[in-house]
């Protein structure tokens, strides 16, 4: 994006107007509700580049430099999820070598509402030094949509605090925005400018702090919770692969800094989605994100389908995609519009097929992994409208299968987690026209219609019978409907289309159906074997699309990049179907990722295989960190422990199978029917588990 800003702050940054800014280089720290998106030396100074709290940019610019004095950033670092480290050469300050004798750190912290930025200069010379440090500071308090979209928003004037002459304010609408130094520069300027004039002896430093403040008089629509309130245990993960253990890690760091909570009920809270596009509730996202971390504990599931529940659609609304039952997409302040790409959705949107049936699936697994029995019991009724919306309204035409279609013009043309308009397609590269039946949604209506089964008749209330019974249906229509064949064999079509022709790209949905119960053992193998090819295995994870397909691009958006999330759940579903070496060759591919993108997985990553390269490509307008990318950590190591819960029947399943790559193998933080849970996998492969008292532990442990 360009950010116009006047003339006396510098250049204006160049960008191309109009397209949305790119933010492989970004270094992100947040807080939810806010973040900070910089260069990789600590600048902001274009594009996304900003200090974000409740979906506005509160900074747009923060640039620091020194009069006349050459500058080299030498560093830059996260050091956890809130926090970075930057450092620079101040080139030829004090130098009698050709030793650098100056540096300035700059330490960020990004906290709810708050940015501080501790900067400090060493002379490590054996001269005096003189410096004067100036910050170029600005704003445009643009919302994210505006940013999002690349066009340029107008820059804010500053105004001088008057009472302290330390501090810069601006003010749009709602938003105020405070910017402070400590202690007082030498001189500040409404043009937002502050100028620090520095001496130091040989060994001496100096120390300041920048304190951006954001307040908006509305409010947050969802504010960060209580300090402390991680609703899940640390997981500690020491195995022979570091990376996996520096993912694990970085992941739980993000995880925590992208909760938030319900202004309903504060103590409800659930993942914000990703930063920076989608710091907010998304209901498909946080549902994935709270099952993949159910081996942590169950209280984020619980809270997440509580969220949802209170938002759970009541009545019917065309403009809204509301309709009784359904559970919400997004919710966001003001909508959001993006006139470019046909879309304006409202603050509070419908627009998803999934959700729904995800939600059903996560109070059953979280039943099973030991959920208070009265928590899950107060959410039946939403489980039954949740069931009755896939048949009442889920199934518009009554074939038996889940479908969407955006009836608006304005909302998502595509409504599964490939949500982008172009997606769904033909393997000769032509487009499905809705209505649009995608495959891994019936499996997760399937999965839903089974688990709302189970939970019916443990808690003895009607209707077991009739989603068994709907369940089984849909698994034979499946079968007649969507299997498709090419040179290679039989697979699933993606789609059926608005003619119920079946939609027959090769995509990564295949690990979706896996492990769910739609298919039978034979159709497992075939699909087991088609994720192992390298057409879809790139050697980082999963294409979404197969390179053989005509459109496969490695940098499109869901035609042929490589998303963690979705390559994890693939892991999972071979690891349930029963193929544990295709399951862990996956893993592997994600854990080789990691360590290209600093433990902090993407969203999504360029679909380039090893063969053309060393590296994952990263694309370029990428969240980093995403709640589903960080949650596929614990998603996958689950699935090479080969855990799964059924506490209402007093059992425990350990079944690993860990590549010899990372054994010796020792976890601990997890947790089942709410007490500790620790296992070790020794170098042979044998395992030891610690688990609570009263369940019985099946597997080869």
């Amino acid at each position: 994006m360009t950010v116009k800003t006047p003339n006396e702050t510098g250049p204006e940054p160049t960008a191309a107007a109009g397209l949305q800014p790119f933010l492989h280089d970004s270094c992100i720290t947040l807080h939810a509700p806010s973040f900070t998106a910089s260069r990789p030396d600590g600048q902001l100074s274009l594009g996304a580049d900003g200090f974000y709290h409740g979906e506005r940019r509160a900074l747009a610019r923060l640039e620091i430099s020194t009069d006349r004095v050459p500058v080299a950033p030498v560093s830059g670092s996260l050091e956890g999820a809130n926090r970075a480290l930057f450092r620079t050469v101040l080139r030829g300050v004090a130098e009698t070598t050709a030793d650098p004798a100056v540096v300035l750190e700059r330490r960020r912290t990004t906290a709810p509402g708050r940015q501080t930025e501790s900067l400090r200069v060493l002379n490590s010379g054996r001269i005096p030094a003189l410096i004067r440090l100036t910050v170029a500071a600005g704003t445009d308090l643009a919302t994210m949509e505006q940013v999002k979209s690349g066009i340029a928003v107008a820059p804010v004037a500053a105004t001088v605090e008057v009472a302290t002459g330390a501090a810069l304010v601006w003010t749009r609408d709602t938003v105020t925005v405070r910017l402070a130094g400590s202690p007082a520069p030498t001189g500040i300027e409404a043009s937002g400018q502050l100028h620090y004039d520095i001496a130091l002896a040989p060994g001496e430093d100096w120390k300041a702090e920048l304190v951006c403040t954001a307040e908006d008089s509305e409010g947050e629509p969802f504010p960060a919770p209580a300090a402390g309130s991680t609703p899940w245990r640390t997981p500690q993960l020491r195995s022979a692969d570091h990376r996996f253990d520096d993912w694990l890690h970085q992941s739980h760091a993000d995880l925590e800094r992208l909760l938030l909570a319900d202004p309903d009920q504060p103590a409800d809270v659930f993942l914000a989605a990703g930063a920076p596009w989608f710091a907010t509730l998304f209901g498909r996202d946080s549902l994935w994100a709270a099952r993949m971390l159910l081996p942590l504990g169950t209280s984020l599931a619980a809270s997440t389908l509580r969220v949802l529940a209170r938002r759970q659609g009541t009545a019917t609304d065309p403009r809204t995609q509301e309709q009784p039952g359904k559970i919400l997409h997004e919710v966001r302040r003001a909508g959001l519009r993006l006139p470019e790409h046909d879309l304006d959705l409202p603050p509070v949107y419908y627009g998803t097929v999934d959700a729904t049936p995800l939600w059903i699936t996560l109070l059953h697994d979280a039943w099973r992994w030991g959920l208070d029995p009265a928590e899950v019991e107060a959410l039946l009724p939403h489980a039954e409208s949740a069931l009755a919306w896939m048949s009442e309204h889920g199934d518009a035409d009554g074939d038996g299968f889940l479908e969407y279609i955006d009836s608006t013009g304005r909302g998502l043309a595509n409504q599964g987690w490939k949500d982008s308009g172009d997606s769904i397609r033909f393997r000769d590269g032509r487009l499905a026209d809705p209505p649009i039946a995608l495959c891994e949604v019936q499996a997760y209506a399937y999965e839903a219609a089974r688990g709302g089964a189970a939970l019916l008749r443990a808690f003895g209330r009607p209707g077991a019978d009739r989603w068994e019974e709907w369940a089984e249906r849909l698994k034979s229509r499946f079968r007649s409907a969507f299997w498709v064949e090419d040179a290679r064999g039989p697979y699933p079509a993606v789609a059926l289309d608005r003619g119920k022709h079946p939609a027959d790209a090769v995509t990564s949905a295949f690990g979706h159906l896996l492990g769910t119960g739609l298919l039978d053992h034979e159709e497992s193998v075939l699909l087991a074997k088609r994720l192992a090819g390298p057409d879809l295995d790139s050697g980082f994870g999963l294409r979404t699309l197969s390179s053989d397909s005509r459109g496969f691009n490695p940098l499109g958006y869901h035609i042929g990049s490589v998303w963690p999330h979705d390559t994890a759940i693939a892991v999972h579903g071979l690891s349930r179907a029963g193929f544990p070496e295709t399951a862990a060759s996956l893993a592997a591919g994600l854990v080789r990722a990691s360590g290209a993108f600093d433990a902090r997985l993407p969203e999504l990553f360029a679909g380039y295989g090893t063969d053309a390269g060393r590296q994952p490509v990263p694309y370029p307008a990428s969240c980093r960190p995403q709640a589903w990318a960080a949650a596929s950590a614990v998603l996958v190591l689950q699935s090479l422990l080969g855990l799964s819960a059924d506490v209402p029947n007093g059992t425990l399943t350990v079944a690993p199978q860990v590549p010899e790559d990372y054994r010796p193998l020792h976890v601990t933080g997890l947790a089942v029917a709410g007490a500790p849970l620790e296992l070790t996998i020794a170098a042979d492969g044998t395992a030891q588990v610690q688990a609570p008292a009263g369940l019985t532990v099946h597997g080869t442990a």
